[in-house]
């Protein structure tokens, strides 16, 4: 009687994809799951701009879920007979929430005065190309952001060191910058022309192509400031 092999059953091409869209799944739940709260609230708010406050209240929960989210996809398995997804997503949460919090915070709360700002420039009787330069500002902040959220999700550093690496990489590695913002106006254009709900939708693989972009990133932490 003949016996078929099965050692490499789970790492074919349809295995790994399979893996794959169950990962994506799964981190994608669990992400709106710990978001949930925040962005219910969100939804609840009108788009006046006197809420910009409590819409950055609101976008508190986000940080530890897309920490987590991207621990979660960078140390997925392509094997189909061992997938941990939620298993990885909860653990970073746990390690991530708390040191994704302390930049994510005040993260917020900068982008919170700039909008503000900016939605009541005519009122501020600054000139126009502050309108501009706080613009800029405001995209800058945004992608360091997306540097510091990746290294707080796979690395342990202290907050202070994570914002200056963030800082650092955003010269440093200028094609990881640049991906990081083609996924900033990809998020923008979904979110302006059909709807603020489908980048949510879409977060998990989105996270996932931030985090292919960021392999200088990593590369280079990994490499010149972990032990």
């Amino acid at each position: 009687m003949s016996t078929v092999g099965t050692s490499g059953f789970g790492t074919g091409t349809l295995s790994r994809a399979s893996a794959l869209i169950h990962t994506l799944l799964t981190v994608e739940a669990l992400l709106l799951l710990t978001a949930a709260p925040g962005l219910a609230g969100l939804l609840l708010l009108g788009r006046d701009p006197a809420n910009l406050p409590l819409a950055a209240l609101c976008l508190l929960p986000l940080g530890p879920a897309l920490s987590a989210a991207l621990y979660a996809l960078h140390h997925r398995s392509r094997d189909l007979t061992e997938l941990h997804p939620a298993r990885a997503f909860l653990r970073g949460w746990r390690l991530n929430a708390v040191p994704a919090l302390r930049l994510w915070t005040p993260l917020l709360a900068w982008l919170t005065v700039i909008a503000f700002t900016l939605t009541h420039f005519s009122a501020s009787g600054l000139p126009g190309w502050w309108a501009l330069l706080l613009g800029a500002i405001g995209a800058g902040s945004l992608l360091w952001g997306a540097h510091a959220l990746v290294l707080t999700a796979l690395f342990a550093f202290r907050a202070r060191d994570t914002a200056r690496l963030a800082g650092y990489f955003l010269f440093r590695h200028g094609r990881a910058t640049l991906a990081a913002a083609s996924l900033l106006i990809l998020t923008a254009a979904l979110t302006a022309l059909l709807t603020e709900a489908l980048p949510a939708l879409l977060a998990a693989p989105l996270l996932l192509s931030l985090l292919h972009g960021s392999r200088t990133v990593i590369t280079e932490t990994q490499e010149h400031f972990t032990a």
